[in-house]
């Protein structure tokens, strides 16, 4: 408790990725190098758009949504019904029983269904008007992954969909936060679902020369944050969705914690639609706020989780935002996109996840494929192998185009009960 400020924690977390759907195997793979990065697959829609991806679970639309309406559902929204499936039973948590549903909140996000437009504009253009389907717009809009899964649970209070890009998922737990500090709701699902692997958005990416070029027989070294090889991001899919409900409302529940939120910080760089500003000033500043937000300095943090997505130049000015910010207090850092590739707003959920993981264990993850650190990127890196560590305090990033930043302070759960063993 900060003040009279109520402390938020995390007592559910569902996720989807490209290296599973099990919290600790996830962490493993994260802590062992075991990458999910894989060759496009033949036959898959974006061969010949995409030489590498980090492909999601194969998941039926129908074992999340029986019936008809399955056939209306993007990928997306799969992805993050599957996610919030996952989190409302981790979480033990039954709308009705432990929470009125107007006191149940959802913010999920996610770019939305745009594979589902683009193949309907197909459709249009080979059938003609009468070929659209009258259920483009449930399978499409960026707000139907939280509208289906407050339908499903019956979350009746405030809902929303944040449309920040790669800093959507962090976005939504912020918002979250906010939520449950102003007393708006006693629960509140917050994540994001993506579903990027498709032609036309592939094709952008890869003509604004964003995507890492040249590993396709070895695509597990596609992704290299910070590293001096790196040439660009590897496109991902997948989602991540928490339960957040105050900590005393845990306690009432006998629920156990897997972290506090403490703060968050969020800044615009007002500089560029894709590129982020050189001097990382704009992130920098989200930082601060953030630390600032939980009432820490940057000596209180173990950790930092970075965004770095193996870009030139995000990387760079990341790095350059941490020092400014850290100096002398430098924590280590790493990032986990070597591994999971870049799920675009959903990224910023399973890297919190990921951060909640290394507080629980004291076990920081290394950043996979930094054989030979750019010296512009001048950190505390974790490489090679997990490094042990027991932290009180550690910082998440997200950054997304359009110079939307997000940072997020996590610490151990201040519930009565943990997760994670003592």
């Amino acid at each position: 408790m900060t003040g009279s400020r109520p402390d938020i924690v995390v007592t559910g977390i569902g996720l989807v990725t490209p290296v599973g759907q099990d919290l600790d195997d996830i962490f493993d793979a994260l802590c062992t190098g075991r990458s999910g990065i894989v060759a496009t697959p033949e036959g898959h829609s974006a061969q010949g758009s995409l030489e590498v991806m980090g492909k999601g679970p194969d998941i039926e639309a129908a074992s999340v949504l029986p019936g008809p309406e399955a056939r209306t559902l993007d990928r997306y929204i799969v992805h993050a019904l599957v996610a919030a499936a996952q989190a409302m039973a981790d979480a033990d948590l039954v709308v009705g029983r432990d929470v009125d549903p107007y006191r149940a909140a959802t913010v999920v996000s996610g770019t939305g269904g745009l594979a589902t437009l683009e193949a309907q504009v197909i459709t249009r253009t080979q059938k003609g008007r009468l070929g659209v389907s009258p259920y483009l717009l449930p399978g499409m809009l960026p707000n139907m992954a939280t509208a289906r899964i407050a339908i499903k649970y019956d979350l009746r209070g405030y809902s929303s969909s944040i449309g920040t890009a790669c800093a959507a998922g962090a976005q939504s737990i912020a918002e979250g936060m906010r939520i449950l500090r102003n007393d708006e709701a006693d629960v509140v699902l917050v994540g994001c679902g993506e579903a990027p692997l498709f032609p036309t958005l592939a094709d952008t990416f890869g003509n604004t020369r964003a995507l890492a070029k040249g590993w396709a027989d070895d695509p597990a070294s596609a992704s290299r944050p910070f590293d001096s090889r790196r040439n660009g991001l590897v496109l991902a899919e997948g989602a991540g969705v928490f339960v957040l409900e105050r900590a005393a409302d845990a306690d009432a529940r006998g629920r156990p914690a897997y972290a506090t939120l403490h703060g968050w910080g969020g800044t615009t760089d007002a500089h560029h639609p894709t590129t982020p500003r050189p001097d990382g000033a704009g992130q920098a500043e989200c930082m601060r706020r953030a630390l600032a937000d939980a009432g820490l300095s940057p000596a209180d943090i173990g950790y930092l989780n970075a965004h770095a997505t193996s870009t030139k130049l995000g990387d760079v000015a990341e790095s350059l935002a941490v020092n400014t910010v850290f100096a002398s207090a430098m924590p280590p850092v790493s990032s986990n996109k070597a591994v999971t590739g870049h799920m675009l707003g959903a990224s910023g959920v399973i890297e919190a996840a990921a951060t909640i993981m290394a507080l629980g264990h004291g076990l920081l993850p290394p950043t996979v494929n930094l054989d030979d650190p750019d010296p512009a990127c001048d950190l505390d890196h974790i490489r090679g192998k997990a490094r042990q560590s027991p932290i009180g305090f550690a910082l998440s990033n997200s950054f997304g185009f359009g110079g939307h930043n997000v940072s997020l302070v996590l610490g151990r759960p201040t519930t009565r009960l943990s997760r994670f063993a003592e």
